[in-house]
């Protein structure tokens, strides 16, 4: 759990109490919405995450979706 937190903190620039009610979301739902960015910003980021979860074997899974608003 405060892996998620650090991890919305550095990469995603949340604040602590934004990241904590993301991260319970996380760990309720099995799901969180960290941001909206562009294409290229969003699969930096996943790349980001999947590398720091990878390097402290966390199963942690970071995914970047279309938001169907703008679909």
């Amino acid at each position: 759990m405060e892996f998620v937190v650090f991890i919305l903190q550095s990469i995603f620039n949340h604040p602590e109490s934004d990241a904590v009610r993301i991260m319970l979301n996380v760990h309720r739902l099995g799901i969180g919405l960290a941001g909206v960015y562009t294409y290229e910003v969003a699969e930096m980021k996943v790349e980001k995450v999947t590398n720091l979860a990878q390097a402290n074997e966390f199963p942690l899974l970071c995914t970047m979706e279309e938001d169907a608003s703008e679909a």
